[in-house]
């Protein structure tokens, strides 16, 4: 309980540190007027319109990516499994690459459409294989052929598309938590709260899949059936996930390994709540961290992201497999 309390005041403080600090800075009283409506018309716009959707999205982000993670890692009992390992971001990838890369001109919405169809054929084309395929093992090494297979198609767009296509669908690839407002944005929370919803019944299953398919059989768990509905809903946060935010690298492989270190117990009923909120505190804080260098004066424009959460998610998972020894 002690252990959940702080990290809700982490995230509460890093949601806050985010809303406050950034190119212009909003003291706390500007912060708390522009949040009832008052307030001058600069910090209206940049608390409510600008980063208090960037923040929310970071969270929503990465407590759905870590927990996809989590899941990912209990499903096929691979510390190395992430939620982009089965090609579902790469998917998403491929949707975003054949609008930016084909078309002109085109907007958000066209291409986090776009992103989110590629997600949802690779989710069919991996529960379709999820239905023949016997053990985890043989469907993780399926989901890997397809990462690369759908990673060549869009490699292979990238090298006939026009150097306007491949510099936008380079920005898509960086990732942003800054594209989500208003109705998106309350699609986006709607879509991630459904899901999470969802977990508190996923605890048993997992716990028992955690000790193999075998003992799960002797539990009474159905594993094809399990195993078919846990992929679906890893599927669906990293789907809109991806299609929202663009690729987030790391957050879905590195924090269940630090959940872990920091509730010493493999039980989910710990463990999911954990890693929701320590995912959504990485996300903050790489968020926080893309904006320093503005905030220090070094550049005029904040770091993106895909550049930041492998330089924290590598070392992390480096460390907690080598501690484990």
């Amino acid at each position: 309980m002690v252990r959940t309390l702080m990290l809700i005041l982490l995230v509460a403080a890093l949601f806050l540190a985010n809303v406050m600090w950034g190119t212009v800075p909003v003291a706390l009283s500007e912060v708390m007027s522009a949040c009832v409506g008052g307030g001058t018309g600069v910090a209206q716009f940049v608390v409510l319109e600008s980063r208090i959707p960037a923040a929310i999205t970071a969270a929503l982000a990465g407590g759905s990516l870590a927990v996809g993670g989590l899941l990912m890692q209990t499903l096929f009992r691979n510390p190395l499994a992430d939620p982009s390992i089965l090609g579902i971001s790469s998917g998403a990838g491929l949707g975003a690459a054949i609008v930016l890369l084909t078309t002109t001109g085109i907007g958000f919405i066209a291409t986090a459409t776009a992103a989110m169809a590629g997600a949802m054929v690779a989710i069919a084309l991996l529960v379709a294989a999820s239905a023949w395929v016997r053990g985890s093992t043989a469907l993780l090494v399926v989901g890997v052929m397809l990462s690369f297979i759908i990673s060549s198609i869009t490699s292979l767009l990238n090298f006939f598309a026009t150097e306007e296509g491949v510099k936008s669908f380079f920005i898509w690839g960086l990732g942003n938590f800054s594209g989500a407002q208003g109705t998106r944005l309350q699609l986006y929370a709607a879509c991630c709260c459904v899901a999470w919803l969802l977990l508190p019944l996923a605890v048993r299953p997992l716990d028992a899949l955690l000790l193999g398919d075998d003992y799960a059989q002797s539990m009474g768990i159905h594993v094809r059936r399990h195993r078919t509905l846990l992929l679906l809903l890893v599927g669906w946060l990293t789907a809109v996930t991806t299609a929202i935010c663009g690729p987030i690298a790391f957050l879905g492989l590195a924090v269940p390994h630090a959940a872990r270190r920091l509730t010493h117990s493999a039980l989910h009923r710990q463990l999911v709540g954990t890693t929701l909120l320590l995912g959504s505190a990485t996300a903050l804080a790489c968020l926080f961290i893309s904006r320093l260098p503005v905030m220090l004066g070094i550049t005029h424009s904040i770091l993106p992201l895909g550049s930041i959460t492998p330089l924290i998610g590598a070392p992390v998972v480096v460390a907690m497999l080598t501690l484990r020894h």
